[in-house]
This record gives C-alpha cells, sequence and structure tokens, in this order.
C-alpha cells in the first residue's frame, strides 16, 4: 500500500469516519504478502494466531504510537486467525471482526432496499447469533447518508474507533459481527453525517430491549428462549376479535395500575402483573385488555406516546420474554391483548430518530410536514417506503413475535390531515391541493392490508376523532382497512349529557340519540379512555351533577346506556370502581376506595354488565348491524327517558333496555314490547346490590294485551330515579 494510502486510511481509522473499513482492516493480500491490520488502542502488543493450529504466526506493530497494528504473515494464502491481545497484565484472545463476511445476504439487501421486507425486525438491530462458525452479536442499521457509522458499547470502551462498519450500499445499511459479544451488553451507535459532523450516539432503531429510563442505551438481547402456551388462544383469535363477537375492553396503564407502596411506589414488573392483574381482569369479566404504549419510550409523563423504540417493551416493568409472560398469561385466561401503537408522531429526543444520519431521514425536512406543533414531535415520512417498511415491521413484530392480538393506532386524524391543529399558510397542500395526507392514508391502508394477511386473527383499531368515512371499512371497499374505529362523537355527546344537571337534560335529549345516526357506518368502538380523566377533566364520577348519592346513580345509568348501546365498550382503569381523583401516572389507583359500599357497588355493576354483554348475543351480535337495535322510544325528552330493543339473529334472543336520567322514579311507565309472557329485570342499576335504592319490579314484569311504541303488548314499568334496566324475555314465576 503507498504510504499516502496508508496515512489516509489510518487517519481516516483514528477520526472514525473509514467509509469502507473491511477494505483496510484485517487479512488482505498485498504485494508485500499477507498484511494483517487491526486498531487496538489499548493494547500493548498483538500476535496472529493461526485459529487451527493455535501456532503464533506473526507479530503485529504499533503504527507510530498511534494504536493501529499491523505486520506481515508468511505465505500468500489467508488463514482463519485470530488475535492474541497483550494489555497491561492480561492477555486475551479474540476474533477479528474484520475477518468475517457480511451478515445480511442478498435477498435481505434487495428486500431492504426495496421496503418490502416482512421481518426485518430480524435482520436489522442486535441480534445473539452464530456467524462463520462463532458466536457473538450482529449489528445492522440504516443510515444511508452518513459518511461512517461504527457500533460503541460496553464492549469497546465506547469508542467509536474500534468497530466501524461496513455500509451495503444498496440499501443504505451498516453491518458488522462482533465475535463473543453477547446478551447484556449495551451499546448504541456513533455516526458521522456526509459532511463529517459528529451526531449525538443514536439509540437503535430496531432494539429489541433497552435500558431503564432515563438511560438511554440500547441492549444486546438474547434470542427469546420463551415457550408459549396459548396456541389454542392464537388459533381462535379471530373469533375473539370478530365484529359480532363481545368486546369489552380495560383499558390499563400498567405504571398506574398498582405500586408497590411498601417498596417505595415501585412499579409492579410484568411477572407480577400476571399474577395479579391477569385475574382481576378475568374476574371483571372484561374479553380483552388494551394496554396503554408499551413501545420503549424516555419521558414517564408522555404515557409511552412518545416512543423511541418501535421494537422494545419498556425496560421499567422488565425483560422482552417477561413482557411475553405477560401476554401469554391473559391468553390462558382468555383474554385478548391490544396494545396502543404510535405511528404518528415521535420525539425529538437527541439519541433516537431525530435527524438519525445528518439528514431528515425519518422525517420530513419541511416542518410544515414534518414537525406537530401540538405535542413538539416529529412526524413520519410515510411517502418513504423505508419509513414505512420501518413501522409496519413495528406492527407485525408486535403482533407476531409477542401474540399481540390488536393494535390501536393512536392520533390517525393527525396522520390523515395535513392541515391537522395548522393554520392557513402552515400546512403544504398535497398535489392535488386538497389537505389529505395522501402517503399516510396510503400508509394506513398497506398497512392493514399487510396485518390482515400476516397475522390472521390480529386487529387494528384507529382513534380517528373526524368523520373521515370509511375508517372500518375494507380497502377494497374504498375504505382505511381498520378493524374498529374510536365513536369519539359518541363520547363527547353523552359525557356532556350526563355531566348536565338533571333539570337541563330535557333540551339536550339530543345528545343521546344522535349517535343512533351513524351508529352503524363504522364498526365503533364506545370508548370511556383515559383522555377523559386527565388534563383537569377530573374523573367519571367526578363529572357527574348533584350529591355523592346521585353522582354514583348517575354513572351506574351511564354504564347501563353504554352497555346497552351498539357498540364494542372501552373502559379506562379505575372508572369501574369510580375513582373519585383524576388519573395520575406517577401514583397507583385508589385501591382503598372498594373499602367503601358505593364504590363496592359500581365495581359490581361493572362486573355483572361484563357479564350480561358477553352471554347474550342480542347484547353484542349486531353491534354494529341496524338489525340489531330498534328504538321504542326515542324521543321522550320531557322526562329523560331513552328505551330501545338490542337483537341478536335468533329473533327470540333480544334484551329491552331503559334509562332514567331524572331523580324521579317513574311509575306505571307504559313501554312497547314484542309479546311475550312477561320480563325479567336482569340489570337494575338502582339495585341495592350495586348501592342504589331499591326501586324496581320485584324483578319480573307481566306484558299486557295494551299497544304502544308500535307494539301489539306493553308492559308497565317502576323506573327508578338515576338508573338504566335491561329487561330479558321470560316466564312468569
Amino acid at each position: 500500500m503507498a504510504v499516502v494510502e496508508l496515512e489516509r486510511d489510518l487517519g481516516a481509522v483514528l477520526a472514525a469516519e473509514h467509509g469502507n473499513p473491511f477494505a483496510f482492516l484485517g487479512m488482505h493480500g498485498t504485494a508485500e504478502g499477507l498484511v494483517v491490520r487491526t486498531f487496538q488502542p489499548q493494547a500493548r502488543a498483538v500476535e496472529v494466531v493461526h485459529r487451527d493450529s493455535k501456532d503464533v504466526v506473526g507479530s503485529l506493530a504499533n503504527i507510530d504510537g498511534t494504536g493501529l497494528f499491523a505486520g506481515t504473515m508468511p505465505g500468500t494464502r489467508p488463514f482463519p486467525y485470530r488475535l492474541r491481545i497483550a494489555d497491561g497484565n492480561a492477555t486475551t484472545e479474540i476474533d477479528d471482526p474484520y475477518a468475517f463476511p457480511p451478515v445480511l445476504g442478498d435477498l435481505d439487501v434487495h428486500l431492504l432496499a426495496e421496503g418490502t421486507h416482512r421481518e426485518a425486525w430480524k435482520r436489522l438491530g442486535a441480534h445473539c447469533t452464530t456467524h462463520a462458525r462463532t458466536d457473538g452479536v450482529s449489528f445492522a442499521v440504516w443510515a444511508p447518508n452518513a459518511r461512517s457509522v461504527s457500533v460503541v458499547g460496553d464492549f469497546n470502551g465506547w469508542d467509536g474507533r474500534r468497530h466501524p462498519m461496513r455500509k451495503r450500499h444498496e440499501c443504505g445499511v451498516w453491518e458488522l459481527f462482533v465475535p463473543a459479544v453477547g446478551p447484556g451488553v449495551r451499546y448504541k451507535y456513533e455516526i458521522k453525517s456526509s459532511s463529517g459532523v459528529l451526531l449525538p450516539l443514536k439509540a437503535d432503531p430496531y432494539a429489541a430491549q433497552a435500558e431503564r429510563p432515563p438511560a438511554t442505551a440500547s441492549v444486546v438481547t438474547p434470542s427469546s428462549g420463551y415457550r408459549w402456551g396459548d396456541e389454542a388462544w392464537m388459533e381462535a383469535r379471530g373469533r375473539a376479535n370478530a365484529a359480532t363477537a363481545p368486546m369489552t375492553t380495560y383499558e390499563v396503564h400498567l405504571g398506574s395500575w398498582r405500586r408497590k407502596p411498601e417498596e417505595g411506589g415501585r412499579f409492579l414488573t410484568y411477572r407480577e402483573m400476571a399474577e395479579i392483574l391477569v385475574p382481576y381482569v378475568r374476574d371483571m369479566g372484561f374479553t380483552h385488555v388494551e394496554l396503554m404504549p408499551v413501545s420503549e419510550f424516555p419521558f414517564d409523563g408522555s404515557w409511552g406516546y412518545q416512543p423511541i423504540g418501535l421494537f422494545a417493551p419498556t425496560s421499567r416493568f422488565g425483560t422482552p420474554d417477561e413482557f411475553r409472560a405477560l401476554v401469554d398469561a391473559f391468553h390462558r385466561a382468555g383474554i385478548g391483548v391490544i396494545v396502543d401503537w404510535v405511528p404518528g408522531h415521535f420525539p425529538t429526543d437527541t439519541h433516537g430518530l431525530a435527524l438519525f444520519d445528518g439528514t431528515h431521514l425519518y422525517e420530513h425536512a419541511d416542518p410544515r410536514q414534518g414537525f406537530h406543533l401540538d405535542w413538539n414531535t416529529l412526524i413520519y415520512n410515510y411517502g418513504r417506503r423505508e419509513v414505512a417498511s420501518f413501522l409496519i415491521n413495528s406492527a407485525l413484530c408486535w403482533l407476531k413475535d409477542f401474540h399481540i392480538d390488536g393494535l390501536r393506532v393512536d392520533a390517525v386524524a393527525s396522520m390523515l390531515y395535513l392541515d391537522y391543529s395548522r393554520k392557513e399558510g402552515e400546512w403544504i397542500p398535497n398535489r392535488y391541493g386538497g389537505r389529505e395526507n395522501l402517503d399516510a392514508i396510503e400508509f394506513l391502508r398497506r398497512l392493514n392490508e399487510i396485518v390482515e394477511v400476516e397475522a390472521p386473527g390480529a386487529v387494528t383499531v384507529a382513534e380517528e376523532s373526524t368523520a373521515w368515512p370509511g375508517v372500518s371499512r375494507p380497502v377494497h371497499q374504498g375504505g382505511l382497512g381498520f378493524g374498529y374505529k374510536w365513536n369519539m362523537g359518541w363520547m363527547h355527546d353523552t359525557l356532556d349529557y350526563v355531566a348536565r344537571d338533571p333539570v337541563y337534560r330535557p333540551h339536550h335529549h339530543g345528545q343521546l340519540s344522535f349517535g343512533l345516526l351513524y351508529a352503524f357506518s363504522e364498526n365503533f368502538v364506545l370508548p370511556l379512555s383515559h383522555d377523559e380523566v386527565v388534563h383537569g377533566k377530573g374523573s367519571l364520577i367526578g363529572k357527574m351533577p348533584g350529591d355523592s348519592w346521585q353522582k354514583f346513580a348517575n354513572l351506574r345509568a351511564y354504564y347501563t346506556f353504554m352497555f346497552g348501546h351498539p357498540g364494542k365498550k372501552l373502559l379506562f382503569m379505575g372508572a369501574e370502581f369510580a375513582q373519585w381523583a383524576e388519573w395520575n401516572h406517577d401514583r397507583s389507583l385508589d385501591w382503598h376506595l372498594l373499602e367503601q359500599p358505593p364504590h363496592q357497588g359500581v365495581q359490581r355493576l361493572v362486573r355483572d354488565l361484563n357479564r350480561l354483554y358477553r352471554e347474550r348475543p342480542a347484547l353484542n351480535e349486531g353491534d354494529h348491524h341496524e338489525k340489531g337495535f330498534l328504538w321504542i322510544e326515542a324521543n321522550d325528552w320531557q322526562q329523560s327517558v331513552v328505551s330501545f330493543l338490542r337483537r341478536a339473529r335468533n329473533p327470540e334472543d333480544f334484551v329491552v333496555v331503559v334509562v332514567n336520567f331524572t331523580p324521579v322514579v317513574r311509575h306505571d311507565y307504559r313501554l312497547g314490547v314484542p309479546a311475550v309472557p312477561g320480563y325479567r329485570e336482569v340489570i337494575n342499576s338502582d339495585s341495592g346490590l350495586y348501592g342504589g335504592s331499591n326501586v324496581g319490579n320485584a324483578g319480573y314484569v307481566p306484558a299486557e294485551d295494551v299497544p304502544a311504541h308500535g307494539f301489539a303488548s306493553s308492559i308497565r314499568l317502576t323506573l327508578p330515579p338515576l338508573a338504566g334496566l335491561i329487561l330479558s324475555p321470560a316466564q312468569p314465576g
């Protein structure tokens, strides 16, 4: 090698910006013979040992004291070798990373470049593997515009000069196999931009595990050895997620559901949650649990909605396999697991995706497209195939590797509209002059199509707060392809109604009935989520008017109305026992309230409503079909009473729902009903069991041949104050 070239390469190695380290480091045939070069700045001496014979073949000299050791070996044919390094008083032997061939195969490279790799998380990131008969870790990261990339970590003193990576120019991925590195090692990527600027150390976008925040390094994770026991659930989960199946979901923030006060208020671990949370959800009768984002995130106050690690369950509660054990425990208990997933934006933390290789790689360069004003976060460039592939792979990783049953996609409206929360001049129209984000629309459709094929039985749920048409309509019918959509309109209207003093409710009666005008235009979920009990909004029980008794009665009536109403159900933790305090992510729920009868009563009602909703097809089969619902009386606004039928496909399976939203007992309230001998009260939210006043119909009411509300038969009811009734056809006695 010419002196000029040697000085150039040596300078690049010392500056940690060699773009092609495999052309310089390692063993190479030259005009002078076989040359071995290795950069070992900590070493006192380096020898080359034949890997098979164990003989010392030659010694390497420290070039000008720089730490670059080089020397000529006898012979002309390359041979397998190791490096024997003397460092202080210790001597170790290592395999030279620059003696190994590429890890990524040609097909991987082609699919990554094309943006069509369906298991990219198994190739990118850090993976314990055996490569060329040697154990170690393969590292791979996408940074197409970087001048150089090095992997740094515990194994090399965080020195970017020690392990520069090989660039696969076809796909912009840098890779390196590092022998002898194993699980538990912390690492990041040291990246220099195309102009040579040293960037902040970057966490691995595809990391399977990270340090516990506020630390930010990625962690090498062993190949999962978890042995699943949920085969029966996975085979049948499509039925549990179906539009005609009961779906009642308990939304949980894992960091504050319950803590360990006797141990300084620490979090529960994933394994402790499997022992405590899973039985609780099963006992309460929920069919699904929805976990607020568990993707690794730096700031507790974001609740997980500003994630950094889209492939890593947060280390706050344990390891990836311990998270798998939690999911498995839910499945064995017959409970589906939905995870909040956030492809809508990501934080600007310097160790994350922002300006990842010195360019706007994951985000749009123009802040009018690439920056969220509301959250001070960055927006993915959905039109870039590698970015779309990154997000789709994240979704598939959760659904396939972690057996997640559904993804609730956060902030879909912010993705669909270019002018979302922007003023005139703060956004860029699409190519047709409109405000629709065409790239995001295409991404969401592609995501849902791929999920349907790659993760059979899994479901996606959109948190979409506008009237965008066809959110839950299949892509081939012109929709976005989601399985379900949160019904934000129903939630806002009905919460506004029940928060009013009953004296004013007659003037707002339409807020109860308006949702039925569009209830079957989408596959709706009725959400009473965390968003309704934070930021000064108070708790659900706190929103209710009146004295303490009326507040509890109002809440029980509202829950009865909700479970009778068409649509799948979602309830945020704490609401099931009427927690008074607004939710605080830094502390446990107020479980001590269950020592008080009114809170016990609300919890018992929710348990019974869940049971009834699950067991009666009339309440769940027609959640998304107009044949499953029929108004009896929608317009009794003067008395603030609503009544309707819920019906199953079997015409003999139906229930009557009646809710009185005033504190006045209504005697002899005549209600038209289908002609059967009589009706049994299967739910009375005013029952003493639930903390009510025990006003009702003694459990049964006979039908009379008196026409009313378009029916030939009717019943005379006593409507309890601020209460809901669910009545089922029954024989006398």
